[in-house]
């Protein structure tokens, strides 16, 4: 064998020790990538199914909380006069009395005195409540977030025109709040 054979045949075994390197190297970077990837993706889909658990838990969390509000809304609503009617019950007991003393009494100045103290009580109870009249009189603006316009009549004079002639039904507030408004007859 020659020198030139001799090298040949240790490039060609230099060259199959490096292929088979090679490909144990890639296949070592392969296994290790395949490992990375298989971590990776067990640790994606345990974050994703964490998430998911998170997710369902404050859903049925909201869901109760809907609930438990709606429940105690309800009750609230059940029992919000409750306040209003323990007011209104010695009015109606003195309401009670009155009736009854007017089948025995034949004095109108007592009736009436009796019925007029009755009245400032039941309207000092809704006062307290937050009733209050809406206070109009004849010539005064018509204010629709205030009046309701029943009907219309020819003005008796040309500054009533457009403005208030007579209130048929009184008009209340509760709590700043409009709960009846004002019945008027506008004039034309």
């Amino acid at each position: 064998m020659s020198e030139k054979d001799i090298k040949k045949e240790q490039e060609n075994a230099e060259l199959q020790d490096n292929t088979a390197n090679s490909e144990e190297n890639n296949g070592q970077e392969q296994a290790e990538e395949t490992a990375e990837d298989t971590g990776s993706e067990t640790k994606a889909e345990a974050e994703l199914a964490e998430m998911k658990d998170k997710y369902i838990r404050l859903m049925a969390e909201f869901e109760n909380f809907r609930r438990r509000t709606a429940k105690e809304r309800m009750d609230l609503l059940k029992t919000a006069n409750e306040d209003l009617m323990s007011e209104l019950l010695p009015v109606l007991d003195d309401m009670e009395r009155a009736r009854q003393s007017m089948e025995a009494t034949k004095d109108v100045d007592a009736m009436l005195q009796g019925l007029e103290l009755v009245f400032h009580k039941l309207k000092h109870v809704t006062q307290l409540k937050g009733l209050k009249p809406i206070t109009i009189k004849a010539g005064d603006d018509f204010d629709s977030d205030l009046h309701e316009a029943v009907t219309q009549i020819p003005a008796p004079s040309e500054e009533l025109k457009g403005k208030i002639v007579d209130v048929i039904e009184k008009g209340y507030t509760l709590n700043e709040k409009v709960i009846r408004f004002a019945k008027v007859i506008i004039g034309a």
